[in-house]
């Protein structure tokens, strides 16, 4: 068997006037073989760059036609020592892990099995996922609404069916400095969530990387009698001293890993102690095998690995619980409800959910069928001019 193309594929899943705004788009690859056997994969994207990043697919391509799609492992070392020339970046890993994660699809369905069971079997039948996305509303934070919206809403998506939220609490731009009454303010929304849906629903905390390690650390102790699950990047981590010292000083777990791109960038985190969960993203860290890499890294340290997913609920959410099924300490990965509805028209197979899991897929490969017309009613759209602030108003 032989590769002979790989494709992009960019939509966007949100029309105009959807409940749920936001401006991102999907990148899938399918990479075909000259044995009528193609498999599927999600590169991550972000704002401006999702056309740059279908480039890199294409320029891939040039390197991957022709070879056997089950050197996945051979391929990927090849992309990073002569393509790049041991000089990575997250736009490549991005291409990357859409690609890897089309020929793990390809050799499962060759195989006839899913693909965990290439990775080693699964370790669970059922992954827990919690909900993200159900305050997206053209902001990734809850400042646009009252608490009395925002309770509904967080009372709307554990009625779904979900046992876990996640949301950033914190109003306004990201900024490493915040006013007392933005401090206030977050911990303000996280009470409120915590009063509308009660003490058995898992709370996880999004603080985006904003802060500095004062104020990180001040707001967690505020938040600590609301229980969350857990602080998600309170500082960046580019600074895995200052993300150590928050976690030395709070009682919170502490998460970080989803601007991380392979295992490479990983191992600091964990020799620093860094964190107590990781959140890889499958779409970017650089596929299937480096995630469960990651995982295998992470589990003599006593971290739970969490997968990031702020992909698509199709193929990058496949791919996530594939590797999830395998890694022992696995606790939970990412859903956005508000990719559902687009998500759902494009699979054949949509994702079965009780009580707050997914099933694991059985069908061979990623366990996913690709409807391909329906990718053309999700036209493609450029990202909106964004309105910085200016000076005096800062």
């Amino acid at each position: 068997m032989k590769v002979t193309d790989a494709k992009t594929i960019l939509v966007h899943p949100l029309k105009k006037g959807h409940r749920y705004i936001e401006d991102k788009n999907w990148l899938f690859v399918k990479v075909e073989t000259d044995e009528d056997i193609s498999g599927w994969g999600e590169a991550y994207t972000m704002r401006d760059r999702d056309r740059n990043i279908a480039q890199l697919v294409s320029d891939l391509s040039r390197y991957l036609i022709g070879r056997d799609p089950f050197h996945i492992k051979h391929f990927s070392q090849i992309v990073y020592n002569d393509f790049a020339g041991r000089r990575g970046a997250i736009d490549l890993f991005c291409a990357l892990s859409g690609i890897e994660q089309a020929l793990w699809d390809i050799v499962g369905k060759k195989l006839g099995t899913p693909v965990y069971n290439l990775l080693g079997g699964p370790c669970r039948d059922r992954i827990r996922v919690y909900a993200n996305g159900w305050t997206t509303n053209g902001s990734w934070n809850s400042a646009i609404f009252s608490p009395k919206e925002l309770a509904q809403r967080a009372v709307e998506t554990v009625k779904m069916g979900f046992t876990a939220l996640k949301f950033e609490p914190f109003p306004g731009p990201c900024r490493t400095y915040i006013s007392k009454q933005d401090e206030k303010a977050a911990v303000e929304n996280v009470r409120i969530v915590r009063e509308a849906v009660g003490p058995d629903i898992d709370i996880l905390v999004e603080v985006h990387r904003r802060l500095a390690p004062m104020y990180a650390i001040r707001v967690a102790k505020k938040m600590a009698e609301f229980d969350p699950f857990w602080y998600e990047e309170p500082v960046s981590s580019e600074n895995l001293n200052a993300l150590a010292e928050v976690r030395r000083r709070i009682d919170l777990p502490v998460v970080t890993g989803e601007t991380l791109c392979t295992k490479a960038a990983f191992r600091e985190v964990l020799d620093k102690r860094a964190a107590d969960i990781l959140n890889p993203d499958v779409s970017h860290c650089g596929g299937i095998l480096e995630l469960k890499e990651i995982a295998a890294m992470a589990e003599p340290h006593y971290v739970a690995v969490c997968p990031h997913n702020h992909n698509s609920t199709t193929v990058s959410l496949a791919a996530t619980l594939q590797v999830a099924a395998v890694i022992p300490n696995f606790l939970i990965t990412e859903y956005f409800v508000n990719y559902t509805e687009p998500g759902n028209a494009i699979l054949e197979n949509a994702f079965e959910m009780v009580d707050g899991c997914f099933k694991l897929p059985t069908a061979p490969g990623l366990g996913i069928t690709i409807n391909e017309d329906a990718l053309k009613r999700f036209a493609y759209q450029e990202s909106s001019v964004r309105k910085f602030r200016t000076i005096k108003q800062e």
